[in-house]
């Protein structure tokens, strides 16, 4: 009794493996009858893929204006400041001692002019008693506008001298975050150097590039950005960001090296989780009410082509390549090019069709009650007899 039992079960395995279903395998009907479907529309989402950079929307580098040694470091990494906040001091003592030299020759100048003030007013009221001539006034005039002239001179000197005294306090232009800080205190800078950068990173600028048929397309629909959907961010671990983004910026020129356009993607980062310099990928949705959509189990890749059995009105079916877009589900494919509504294709058997061989045309359903038709009648036949003969 026990080994009746083993041989059904063993009966029952080889039975579901000669009818197992999908595109490389077919039950032998002995009819040449294959399942066809006729081409139609449906609605089909799917998304597309940039790698991307991450900045924020202000990246501002940090250089000293004057040349020097740090005497003091104000910030550290990652730190928020605002805009006008120090950030660095440079030794100033030379500076300092410009400014005090300044401030000495406008107060030389200043006496010189009020002397020549006095001078001048002397003169203009002896001239008027007659008591000397025009080039007498004429000489005094002079002296009193070179010596303001003089005091003009000084003062500008002065103002030049503080302003290059406030280049020693190296303070942020924006409000943001303090990026790396490569020099330390005691190190010789100029202006070629790069101190930090400060990003403002309320909201980030995402960098990508998008092929020229993807933004032709979109220029296309007539309303060129506006058109995009909101689009999301994939992280560099994998994962998801939890705000979604809208496109702002496009070039108006295509990069001839690689074919792309580049876009610009602002995302508000209110965690401050995303960082300048940081990389992902952005994935726009994209929407499709008359999309044709196909299983992948009837079609066959060949050299990186892609092929479908199609029916033709003679009832013959024709090795036809098709186009399929880039993204799919894992088991549909949504084609481009190579199929129009109407047509019909084999969606199952396809191994054992040769381009050119007359088939009978039968529907999907047809084919997997065929199916189960078989499987009842090797059961009551073949599992049956061999129970018998135990």
């Amino acid at each position: 009794m026990k080994t009746s039992k083993l041989f059904v079960l063993a009966a029952s395995a080889l039975l579901l493996a000669s009818c197992g279903k999908g595109g490389s395998s077919r039950p032998e009907f002995g009819d040449n009858e294959y399942p066809v479907v006729t081409v139609g529309t449906q609605n089909a989402s799917s998304q597309a893929s940039y790698p991307a950079s991450i900045k924020g929307v202000q990246d501002v580098q940090i250089s000293p204006k004057v040349s020097g040694f740090i005497t003091k470091i104000h910030v550290k990494e990652g730190q928020s400041v605002s805009a006008g906040q120090t950030l660095f001091e440079i030794d100033n003592v030379t500076y300092q001692a410009q400014v005090r030299q300044s401030q000495a020759a406008v107060n030389t100048a200043k006496a010189q002019c009020n002397t020549a003030k006095l001078s001048y007013e002397n003169s203009k009221k002896l001239y008027e008693n007659k008591v000397i001539g025009d080039f007498e006034l004429q000489s005094a005039t002079n002296q009193y506008e070179s010596a303001k002239a003089g005091l003009a001179q000084a003062q500008a000197a002065l103002a030049s001298a503080k302003e290059t005294l406030s280049f020693c306090y190296v303070k942020s232009p924006a409000a943001g975050v303090v990026g790396t800080l490569p020099f330390k205190v005691g190190a010789l800078v100029n202006a070629q150097n790069a101190l930090t950068t400060v990003s403002n990173i309320s909201s980030m600028e995402v960098y990508f590039s998008m092929t020229e048929k993807d933004a032709l397309e979109m220029s296309k629909s007539g309303n060129g950005l506006q058109a995009l959907p909101s689009v999301k961010l994939q992280l560099a671990d994998g994962t998801e960001y939890g705000h979604e983004g809208k496109v702002t910026k496009m070039s108006g020129v295509i990069d001839q090296a690689t074919g792309t356009v580049q876009m610009i993607a602002v995302f508000p980062n209110p965690e401050r989780l995303l960082k300048s310099g940081g990389s992902g990928a952005v994935i726009i949705p994209h929407a499709n009410s008359s999309a044709i959509v196909i299983p992948q189990a009837c079609v066959m890749e060949v050299q990186n082509k892609k092929f479908v059995y199609t029916l033709d009105k003679d009832k013959k079916v024709r090795y036809t390549e098709i186009k399929v877009a880039p993204q799919n589900d894992g088991n549909n494919y949504v084609v481009t090019d190579g199929l129009k509504v109407g047509d019909q294709y084999v969606t199952n058997g396809i191994t054992k069709l040769s381009d050119g061989m007359a088939i009978v045309p039968i529907t999907p359903e047809r084919y997997n009650q065929k199916i189960d038709e078989q499987k009842k009648a090797m059961s009551a036949g073949d599992i049956v007899d061999a129970v018998q003969k135990k």
